[in-house]
C-alpha cells in the first residue's frame, strides 16, 4: 500500500468511526438516556485520543477491556445509584413532560352528532366513511390516508358524492389498527371535530385538560385545576388527591433514610443482612472443608480407582446449576420428595423443608454445598500436588500420622494461596440470587412485616422482591438497597483482603 494512501486512510477511518459513534450517541441522547450517552461520549473521545496519539501507544492494548468495563460495569452501577435518588416506580414511570402530554391527550365526549364509521381501501391507502347514526346529516368521507404507527393526525371530511368502491376493513384488522385510529381527529365541514369513541364509532370529543402558563392543568369539564407536585411526582387536585400517571422526580436521600429509619424496612433488612452473612460464610466453610478433605483422600496413592472417584465427584459441577437446584427442589418436596420418603421409612420423620425457616435454611446450605464443593476440591488437588514430598517423608520419619500431616503440613500450605478464592467465593454467595430464587423464592415469609421479605431471602433477592414483586414496584427503593448492598460487599472484601494481607504478599 502506498505510504501517502496509508497516511490518509487511518485518519479517514478514524473520522468515519467518530461520526458513526456521534450519530448513535445523538440517537441515544434523543431517547432520553443522557447518562448512557455521556458515558459513551467519554468512551468514544478516549478511543479516538488513544488510537491517534503516539503518547498513548501502550494503552491501545488495554483500552478494549477498559472501555467494556466502563459501558457494562461502571455505567450500570452509576445508573443504579442514580435511580436510587428518584421515586422511580410502576406509578412513577414517565417523565414530567410525558405525563403532562398524556393528560393533555385525554378527551371526553362532548355534545354533538355521533357517526358510525367504516374503513374502505383505495389503492394502497384508506378512507374513513362516517354515517350519521341518527340520519340527521349527510354521510361524510375523509381524504385518503396511509395506516402506520400511532400518532396525532388531523383529516378533513367532506360529503360523500358517490359510494366507495373499495372493500371494507374486517373487524380483526380494525382492532389491530385501533391505536392509530385513536390518534385521528376528523374536521367536519361544519367546523366541528370528531374522534374515535368506539371501534366503529366517531363522535364529538374535546380535550379533557388545558395547559396553563403556570404549569397547572384546567379540567374543561368541571373547570377544576390540577397542580404538579414535584415532591410526590403526581398532579394533585385542590384537595391533594394524586392523579395518575405519576412522573419521576428527584427525592434526594429519602430512600436511604427509609432503609435505616423506617421500622417496616429496617427490621427485615437487618435480619436478612445477618442471614446473608451467615449463609455466605457457612457456604464457604462447608464447601472448602468438604472439597479439601476429598482432595486429600483423592491424592492418597494407595486409593484404587481414584480417577473414577474424581470424575464422579466433579460431575455436580459439570451439570448446569439451575438444573441441579430444580432437581433438589423436587427431592426435598414435603409430600412427594424422595428425601422425605426415605426419612419417613427409616425414622418416621417428615420434615417440612419449605415451611419451617430453620429447615429451609438448612436445605439451602446443603444444596449450595453440593453445588460448590467440586470446584474447591479441584483447586485443592492442584495445590496439594505443589507441596514437596520431602515434607511428608520427613513427617513419616518423625512418626506423624495422617491427621498431623493434614493439620501441620497440608492445610497451612494450601490455605494461604486459597484465601483469594475464598474471598471471591464469599462475595459471590453474598449475591447468589439464582439459588434462592429457584429453590425457595425467599419463602417462608416473615409474618410481622409490611414489605415482601422472607426468612431465606438474602439481600439481593430481597431487593428483587421489593423492586419487582411488591405492589407499586419500587424500583428507586430497590436501587437504593442495591447500592447499600454493593457498598457492604465492597467494604467486607476490602476488610478481608487487608486482614489476610494478600496485597502485601503480592508485592513481595
Amino acid at each position: 500500500m502506498p505510504k501517502a494512501l496509508k497516511r490518509f486512510l487511518q485518519p479517514a477511518l478514524m473520522l468515519l468511526l467518530g461520526l458513526v459513534g456521534l450519530y448513535f450517541i445523538t440517537v441515544i441522547y434523543a431517547t432520553g438516556e443522557s447518562l448512557l450517552a455521556g458515558v459513551m461520549l467519554v468512551t468514544l473521545a478516549a478511543f479516538i485520543w488513544i488510537y491517534t496519539s503516539p503518547r498513548t501507544y501502550a494503552y491501545r492494548y488495554l483500552f478494549p477491556g477498559i472501555g467494556a468495563a466502563l459501558i457494562f460495569v461502571v455505567f450500570p452501577m452509576l445508573y443504579t445509584v442514580r435511580i436510587g435518588f428518584t421515586n422511580y416506580s410502576s406509578k412513577n414511570l414517565l417523565t414530567y413532560k410525558r405525563a403532562t402530554q398524556y393528560l393533555l391527550e385525554e378527551t371526553y365526549r362532548a355534545e354533538g352528532p355521533t357517526y358510525t364509521s367504516t374503513l374502505h381501501a383505495e389503492g394502497g391507502r384508506w378512507r374513513l366513511r362516517l354515517e350519521d347514526a341518527e340520519g340527521g346529516s349527510a354521510t361524510l368521507v375523509t381524504e385518503p390516508f396511509v395506516l402506520g404507527p400511532p400518532k396525532a393526525w388531523t383529516l378533513k371530511a367532506e360529503p360523500l358524492a358517490a359510494p366507495l368502491a373499495g372493500e371494507e376493513m374486517p373487524l380483526k384488522d380494525l382492532i389491530e389498527h385501533q391505536e392509530f385510529l385513536k390518534g385521528l381527529a376528523v374536521m367536519l365541514p361544519s367546523g366541528g371535530q370528531v374522534r374515535m369513541t368506539g371501534l366503529r364509532e366517531f363522535a364529538s370529543a374535546r380535550s379533557l385538560y388545558t395547559l396553563n402558563k403556570d404549569g397547572s392543568l384546567t379540567n374543561n369539564q368541571d373547570q377544576s385545576r390540577l397542580n404538579p407536585d414535584f415532591k410526590t411526582g403526581f398532579y394533585v387536585t385542590a384537595s391533594g388527591d394524586p392523579v395518575d400517571p405519576g412522573f419521576q422526580v428527584d427525592i434526594g436521600w429519602q430512600h436511604y433514610v427509609e432503609i435505616f429509619t423506617d421500622a417496616a424496612l429496617r427490621e427485615p433488612f437487618v435480619r436478612i443482612f445477618v442471614w446473608t452473612l451467615v449463609f455466605s460464610a457457612l457456604t464457604v466453610v462447608f464447601c472448602t472443608a468438604l472439597g479439601m478433605v476429598l482432595a486429600v483422600l483423592l491424592n492418597w496413592e494407595n486409593l484404587r480407582f481414584r480417577s473414577v472417584y474424581r470424575l464422579l465427584l466433579f460431575l455436580p459441577y459439570a451439570i448446569p446449576g439451575f438444573i441441579s437446584i430444580l432437581v433438589f427442589k423436587g427431592l426435598f418436596n414435603n409430600n412427594t420428595g424422595e428425601i422425605n420418603l426415605v426419612l419417613g421409612t427409616l425414622f418416621g420423620l417428615k420434615p417440612t423443608w419449605f415451611s419451617d425457616p430453620f429447615l429451609a435454611k438448612t436445605m439451602i446450605l446443603i444444596v449450595n454445598t453440593w453445588l460448590g464443593f467440586p470446584y474447591m476440591m479441584v483447586v485443592c488437588m492442584g495445590l496439594i500436588k505443589a507441596i514437596p514430598n520431602d515434607l511428608y517423608e520427613a513427617s513419616a520419619v518423625a512418626g506423624a500420622g495422617p491427621l498431623t500431616n493434614f493439620f501441620k503440613i497440608t492445610m497451612p500450605l494450601i490455605l494461604k494461596p486459597l484465601t483469594p478464592l475464598l474471598i471471591s467465593s464469599f462475595a459471590f454467595n453474598f449475591n447468589n440470587f439464582v439459588l434462592i430464587s429457584l429453590l425457595t423464592g425467599g419463602l417462608p415469609d416473615f409474618l410481622n412485616t409490611s414489605v415482601p421479605a422472607g426468612t431465606t431471602d438474602i439481600l439481593v433477592s430481597y431487593t428483587y422482591r421489593m423492586a419487582f414483586q411488591d405492589s407499586g414496584q419500587k424500583f428507586g427503593l430497590g436501587a437504593a438497597i442495591s447500592t447499600v448492598v454493593f457498598l457492604m460487599v465492597a467494604a467486607i472484601s476490602v476488610i478481608q483482603i487487608r486482614s489476610t494481607k494478600i496485597a502485601e504478599d503480592t508485592k513481595r
